[in-house]
């Protein structure tokens, strides 16, 4: 996304708050109006009083003496769908501006289609919009990737600012995991050829400018689950309130004193009992949660997998990158007996020709180093490379009758034994030793001749023990999944402060454990960027692809995250369980304000034909009239104000779930208790002041 996008900015811009308030008239129409029946039946008691407000004023009906009385309801009874509607146009505006922003990366670009498989065999121009899934495209140094798709060929620099918003280029290549381009980015050398993985309208940045948008948002279980318990609550005080009319009357002709409770006071007994608060709001919630992630730059591909991250009791988190720094380097290497330390790192260096990772990289670097190894051109020579994989966990070369190998310790062990040759008991020594110190050893083999070990370190992150102490108090366990070595897996997951940890892990082993976790009935977060890892990521509840990754890994997840960071595991969960508890607190202190403005109503409405009543009058209000105004008043006011809270999100914190409800209910339950009674009370002095009830 564009970098303005990904910068901080307040929630409601003066931009957007235009936005919104036109939002809040285009959305009174009844057809919108009806998809949220709370605030339906206030848009209902709306018209319905105006309607009797017009009558008064012209004379008619049992309200002619009381015309502003019944206007002023009316007028209240509007704003308060208005702020209903202006609460979810702000939140879709912020959405809307991150839209238009994104349309603006979309250009004309015009698509080198090749007319063969084969690069050589030519290209023809034709329009990116004509452009449908399997044809290969040429992008060549400073072209614009005309779609997204995958390298099946070449390597190149990219510029993918205009979807991540970071500057500095990124590699794409054919054959590994990093072989996923999106269309709008643009080639700074090099070249690739691309096969193309969507059609017009389906593309990734299309996918997006729906998403942030809300065309394809979606309701969550859990929303649709509490919009079915409001509309329940609103039915209930909807026959509650109906039969007072005839009870009403009844008491007036038994008690001979008084008169019926006219139909504008059930009206505004209704809106004020009624859950309109959350009605008003939950629909902002939902977006404004989608909105936190985008901001976040994971594009979610509904408020499902929100939810589903802030339900998360589960985190498969990767040990590289995401627990230590990720750039293991190799530091030492440990010759079994017999074998010079030269010897290791000159056979070592042999067999990590062929490996692209960091560490087999560091390997050749390393040999350089220290012993003036430089790399060899075995152009003249014949030989055989086998690259490294996560199911063989080594690499190597077959060269001048020799057969080099490096990579995990019981990988080449089974290795050395299935060409008959013993495992030498100096060299398990040697593993053990490296892994007690939470280094990774590998092992190289020539043959059935072991050469020794090369040591490799990584770091743990800094406060990442703290976090996963924090993950842990809110009930959730954190897993760490490596390829090393159990006793590797074991030092840096105790250094690390994880609950649990996947050692030697092969994506069989990642999908067996994701199973057992759901089996168990728990919900599973993961996050992984290459082909092997979509199985497992289209196991788990939630699942984080980078957008680095290949594209099967990201059509395998339900999220996507833009800075292909696996840290952001962390921040997602943080994202979906706020957006839960943000939507607990609002409905409980929603729930909660009913008590206030019964105690302001129902003796304002009764008192007349039961005097006794008046003793419910905890806030003694001035008058009947004045006590209901003042409650319509702040139940419209109420949900201007919780608009920003609704918008940010309630602030979550590192504790369990019964703690957690503890607190809910102390701040926004009993809070959602006293506010009322100090809000109703301050509108009736003022409005008691200005005389206007």
């Amino acid at each position: 996304m564009p970098t303005a996008a990904r910068t901080p900015q307040p929630f409601m811009t003066g931009p957007i708050v235009v936005a919104g308030i036109q939002d809040a008239f285009r959305k009174l129409y009844p057809r919108v109006q009806v998809r949220n029946p709370v605030m339906f039946v206030v848009y209902v008691g709306s018209i319905l009083t105006t309607a009797v407000g017009i009558a008064a004023v012209t004379g008619f009906g049992d309200d002619a003496g009381h015309p502003g009385f019944v206007l002023a309801i009316a007028a209240w009874l509007w704003l308060t769908v208005l702020f209903a509607n202006f609460a979810e146009g702000v939140a879709e505006g912020r959405g809307k501006a991150q839209a238009a922003a994104l349309r603006s990366t979309r250009r004309q670009v015009v698509a080198k289609r090749l007319r063969a498989p084969d690069r050589a065999g030519g290209y023809e121009k034709v329009g990116a919009e004509t452009l449908r899934i399997d044809d290969l495209v040429l992008v060549e140094a400073r072209d614009t990737i005309p779609a997204d798709g995958e390298a099946v060929d070449g390597v190149a620099s990219v510029d993918e600012s205009a979807v991540t918003g970071e500057s500095a280029p990124v590699l794409r290549e054919a054959g590994g995991d990093f072989t996923s381009v999106t269309g709008g980015t643009r080639v700074l050398s090099d070249w690739l050829v691309v096969r193309v993985t969507s059609n017009p309208g389906d593309s990734f940045i299309d996918r997006m400018i729906a998403l942030v948008e809300g065309a394809k948002r979606g309701r969550t279980p859990n929303e649709i689950a509490l919009s079915i318990l409001l509309a329940m609550l609103t039915l209930v005080f909807l026959l509650a309130t109906a039969t007072l009319a005839p009870f009403s009357a009844f008491a007036v002709t038994a008690a001979g004193a008084g008169a019926t409770v006219p139909i504008v006071v059930l009206v505004a007994l209704l809106v004020c009992l009624i859950p309109t608060t959350i009605g008003g709001l939950l629909s902002a919630i939902g977006i404004a949660g989608m909105d936190r992630m985008v901001r976040a730059n994971v594009i979610a591909t509904s408020g499902r997998a929100i939810e589903a991250a802030g339900d998360v009791d589960v985190l498969l988190l990767d040990k590289t990158g995401t627990i230590t720094l990720g750039d293991r380097q190799a530091t030492t290497f440990h010759p079994a007996p017999g074998v010079t330390e030269q010897e290791l790192a000159d056979a070592a260096q042999l067999a990590s020709l062929s490996d692209e990772t960091p560490e087999g990289r560091s390997i050749v670097v390393l040999a350089k180093q220290k012993f003036q190894l430089r790399g060899r051109d075995l152009a003249g020579l014949p030989h055989t490379f086998y690259k490294f994989s996560a199911q063989s966990r080594m690499s190597g070369v077959d060269l001048e009758g020799r057969r080099l190998r490096k990579g995990a310790a019981d990988a080449i062990r089974q290795f050395v034994e299935s060409v008959g040759a013993a495992w030498p008991a100096a060299v398990t020594s040697t593993v053990h030793d490296i892994a007690r110190q939470g280094a990774t050893p590998l092992a190289v083999a020539d043959g059935a001749r072991v050469l020794g070990v090369v040591e490799l370190r990584d770091i743990v992150k800094g406060g990442i023990r703290e976090r996963f102490a924090e993950l842990r108090q809110m009930g959730i366990k954190t897993v760490m999944v490596t390829g090393d070595n159990r006793l590797t897996a074991a030092a840096i997951a105790a250094e690390a402060g994880v609950d649990d940890f996947l050692a030697e892990a092969t994506p069989e082993a990642k999908l067996k454990l994701i199973r057992q976790y759901q089996a168990d009935g728990h919900l599973v977060a993961m996050c992984g960027d290459g082909t092997n890892d979509a199985p497992a990521l289209a196991q788990a509840d939630v699942a984080v692809a980078m957008n680095s990754g290949t594209q099967a890994a990201k059509e395998a997840g339900n999220m996507v995250d833009l800075d292909s960071n696996p840290t952001k595991l962390i921040e997602v969960v943080d994202v979906g369980k706020q957006m839960l508890v943000t939507r607990g607190a609002l409905t409980t202190f929603s729930i909660a304000n009913d008590v206030a403005k019964y105690f302001a109503i129902i003796p304002a409405a009764f008192a007349a034909t039961y005097p006794a009543l008046d003793a419910l009058n905890l806030m003694r209000l001035a008058s009947p009239q004045s006590a209901i105004l003042s409650a319509v008043i702040f139940n419209a006011l109420i949900i201007v104000v919780l608009v920003p809270l609704a918008l940010k999100g309630v602030r979550t914190r590192a504790a369990s779930a019964p703690i957690l409800l503890r607190r809910n209910l102390l701040v926004y339950g009993l809070g959602g208790m006293v506010v009322p009674f100090v809000g109703i009370k301050l509108i009736d002095v003022v409005l008691n002041a200005l005389r206007l009830a």
